[in-house]
């Protein structure tokens, strides 16, 4: 059974469970509620949860695990293959999914493919669809076998135990069911079980990716001098050997566009959210802020074509060789300012709307006490509801400042590839994240310092954004005691 429809029963039984334990509950006190400890449909949702929430829990497990204790049975079949185990592997996994390919078509028999040889099976199976990137050797062969068998009868245990767990655990819900229970605090035990799972979904893929950051971090200055990375001034990565792989480069041109695309974006959307919390109509407000939210629900890839084909031919009609200044600033299309000019109108929109929900939230008595000692409506912004609103305010301008640092398609098409320390803004410039995409792009060996360096520049942008929270924490924590 797949697991679509195991997930499918284990609902139906929940959903069971649920009509069942409340009808009990009702029952048990002859449909007078008042002698319920708890409302009736907490004593469903107690019997629902006692039937769905184990049995997923197992069922998700089992998924998580099953790979692994196959690809731990099947390995060492394979070992003795001259080529790369994780190809022979998908092979094995490939060969088997065309057996049961072929088998579900009705073209093979189970007993036919173990009958068949590895020539012979090669050839039935490019009836359904199963290419192979090598002959099929009898390892790989007898791989395939008894990877099907062991996903057949995980399969089968993993419906049998997690359909019975269900139903087992329903059973005991539903004989639980009794006008003292306590249904409403098991529901709730349950529900806070849940967030505090989810929380720690969430820290601990944090940790993971950190961790993940910091050993391939490890690896990689295992392999080249940290110094030359972290002052290195050039960067000519070569997987033939004598990269040069310096970072400030990178970081050069990933703070010149984010420095350029803030001085697009902080003014305009910081102006704009003003306008609208504090001056605009009700009804220029309520069409203004939904459009100018629009701009974040466009696509990056979007804004990269636009910064391509639309503003750096732009800006080298007026800043270009022959252009309207008569200047020579910028030789081609991509450029920092190019990039920096689009991603700032892409981030106008996390500041503009960041800030007005900021401003808005300041409470309307400040406002009118303002008002009321003689001051005027500019007074009261520039003097009040900004600074009350500031610590809000450099939140979303960090977040806007984060986005920008690991901005990467604008980039790619607005930007060039150049790897340069350089002070002219029409100039040609890359960024740390355009970097990691092109390092680990392709056949890339992991064993070498060129594709490890991904994961370096990536935890160089980690402690950037680091810093910047911690920053954006102290300035919180210092106006907030001020205006609180």
């Amino acid at each position: 059974m797949s697991t679509f429809w195991i997930v499918l029963v284990v609902l139906a039984v929940a959903a069971l469970c649920f009509v069942l334990a409340r009808r009990r509950a009702l029952s048990a006190v002859d449909g007078d509620q008042r002698h319920l400890h708890s409302r009736p449909n907490y004593y469903g949702f107690s019997a629902a949860l006692w039937a769905a929430g184990p049995a997923l829990i197992v069922l998700a497990l089992w998924l998580a695990l099953q790979p692994l204790v196959v690809d731990r049975s099947v390995r060492p079949l394979v070992l003795e293959e001259d080529r790369n185990a994780a190809l022979v592997m998908s092979d094995v996994t490939r060969l088997a999914g065309g057996i049961d390919r072929a088998i579900a078509m009705g073209g093979l028999t189970a007993q036919e493919a173990r009958g068949l040889t590895a020539d012979g099976l090669r050839d039935r199976l490019s009836d359904f669809g199963t290419a192979l990137a090598s002959e099929v050797s009898p390892g790989v062969l007898e791989a395939a076998q008894r990877y099907r068998t062991i996903e057949g009868r995980g399969a089968l245990l993993r419906s049998i135990l997690t359909i019975g767990l269900a139903v087992g655990l329903g059973a005991f819900a539903l004989w639980r069911v009794a006008p003292g229970f306590r249904a409403r605090t098991s529901v709730e035990r349950a529900i806070l079980g849940a967030l505090i799972a989810a929380a720690c979904v969430a820290i601990g893929t944090t940790i993971g990716i950190v961790l993940s950051l910091i050993f391939n971090t490890i690896k990689f200055f295992g392999l080249y001098p940290a110094a030359d990375f972290l002052f290195g001034t050039t960067w000519a990565p070569s997987f033939g050997g004598g990269s040069s792989l310096g970072i400030l480069p990178l970081l050069w041109g990933t703070l010149y566009i984010s420095l350029i695309a803030l001085l697009v974006a902080v003014p305009i959307g910081l102006l704009a959210a003003i306008y609208l919390s504090e001056y605009a109509h009700r009804t220029v407000r309520a069409w203004a802020k939904p459009m100018l939210e629009v701009l974040a629900g466009i696509p990056t890839i979007v804004y990269g074509l636009f910064a391509l084909l639309t503003v750096g031919p732009l800006l080298m009609d007026v800043f270009g060789p022959g252009g309207a200044l008569g200047v020579r600033w910028m030789g081609g299309g991509t450029s920092v300012m190019t990039a920096g000019l689009v991603m700032g109108i892409m981030l106008i929109p996390f500041v503009s709307s960041l800030s007005d929900d900021i401003i808005n939230a300041v409470p309307q008595s400040m406002r009118d006490g303002s008002l009321g000692l003689g001051a005027t409506q500019s007074e009261t912004v520039k003097q009040v509801i900004l600074p009350a609103a500031l610590p809000g305010i450099v939140g979303a301008v960090l977040l806007a400042a984060s986005r920008a640092i690991g901005e990467t398609m604008i980039v790619v098409l607005g930007a060039g590839a150049a790897a340069r320390l350089d002070l002219n803004p029409f100039e040609a410039m890359t960024t740390v994240t355009a970097k990691i995409v092109s390092q680990l792009t392709g056949d890339a060996d992991f064993s070498s310092p060129e594709a490890l360096v991904a994961f370096a520049l990536g935890m160089t942008l980690f402690v950037i954004t680091l810093i910047l929270n911690v920053f954006a924490l102290w300035i919180v924590r210092r106006y907030r005691e001020q205006y609180e």
